[in-house]
Parts: C-alpha cells; sequence; structure tokens
C-alpha cells in the first residue's frame, strides 16, 4: 500500500503534532513493501549492469546484493565511480535515495598507490573511503587481509561461551 495522499502525526510524550503530509514511501510492515521494494532496486542494479567494461566473473558482472546492501566490484579504480553515478542516477530516478552517510568505498588491491584513493564525490554526494567494513556481518579490509575476521570471530565466541558457561553453571547444581 502506497503512502501517498496519507497523513500522519506525531506523538512524544503528552504532546502531539499536527498533522503533516506523506509524499512517499510504503507503509512499514505491508508484505508487499519488501517486493516492491526489490523490484525497484533489481531495476536500478540492471541500468548499471548495462557497462561492459565491469568486472566479470563466470560471464556475469559482480554486483553483491542484499536488501539494500549493495558492492559494486570492479577490475579497475575509475570504472566503479562510473557505475556507483549510473547507480545513484538510476535509483533516484524511480525515488529511492542513495545515503551518503552510509555510503562508503574501498579499494583492495595489491598496487601500493590504489589505497591512497580519497573520498568518492558523486553529484552532490561525498562517500567516505574506509580501511575496512562489514558486510553480512563479514569484516572486509582493503589490504583483504582475514586477520580482523578472524579476530572478530574469536572475540565473539569467546564471548558466546562465558555467556553459555555461566547459564550452564547456573542449572547444573541440585536444588536442597
Amino acid at each position: 500500500m502506497s503512502l501517498t495522499r496519507t497523513c500522519s502525526r506525531v506523538r512524544v510524550g503528552k504532546n502531539v503534532s499536527d498533522r503533516f503530509a506523506i509524499r512517499n514511501g510504503l507503509k512499514k510492515g505491508d508484505a508487499l513493501s519488501p517486493m516492491l521494494f526489490n523490484f525497484a532496486l533489481e531495476y536500478a542494479i540492471r541500468r548499471v549492469q548495462v557497462n561492459q567494461d565491469g568486472l566479470k566473473l563466470n560471464g556475469t558482472h559482480q554486483f553483491l546484493a542484499y536488501a539494500d546492501d549493495v558492492n559494486i566490484l570492479e577490475r579497475s579504480i575509475h570504472t566503479p565511480k562510473e557505475n556507483a553515478e549510473t547507480l545513484v542516477a538510476a535509483t533516484r530516478e524511480i525515488g529511492l535515495v542513495v545515503c551518503a552517510d552510509k555510503t562508503k568505498c574501498t579499494v583492495m588491491s595489491r598496487e601500493q598507490n590504489a589505497g591512497r584513493i580519497h573520498s568518492v564525490r558523486i553529484y552532490n554526494s561525498t562517500f567516505e573511503r574506509v580501511k575496512k567494513f562489514k558486510y553480512l556481518g563479514t569484516t572486509l579490509t582493503n589490504q583483504n587481509c582475514i586477520t580482523e575476521e578472524i579476530k572478530s570471530r574469536l572475540k565473539s565466541g569467546n564471548a558466546c561461551y562465558h555467556l553459555v558457561q555461566k547459564i550452564c553453571l547456573l542449572g547444573c547444581y541440585p536444588k536442597i
């Protein structure tokens, strides 16, 4: 269900705001919302894949997309910027917005100068360059090093073990 021609109010404590119009979007919790979002994002990604210069593995361009997380993998430093520009333009065309504050970029390369590239500017948005980031729970680094990921998993495993150990100790003593 579309939210066009819908009004809303916000309550903070006992205060209620004036009515305001909701101009676009989908109703949260509506079963159709994720499907409509996926159709829109699929359209935008297909627009980017028209560029034939991108990285191809097994005959397909390399985009990693899960929900609203999209990764663009390319073989050169310049192609991702072009493809990101195309993606931003395609999403704007259908009413989606790429959030620059949440968008990061990194260059994973054995080339020494590759990591020195600064933030990427696309239209009026700047995408911050980072040395590492998490994608679907996995830490990826610009040096393509798994040490950070191993440390993170060991830390999580140890925390889980100690939590379960306390629970098991509490339940193992017979009541007298």
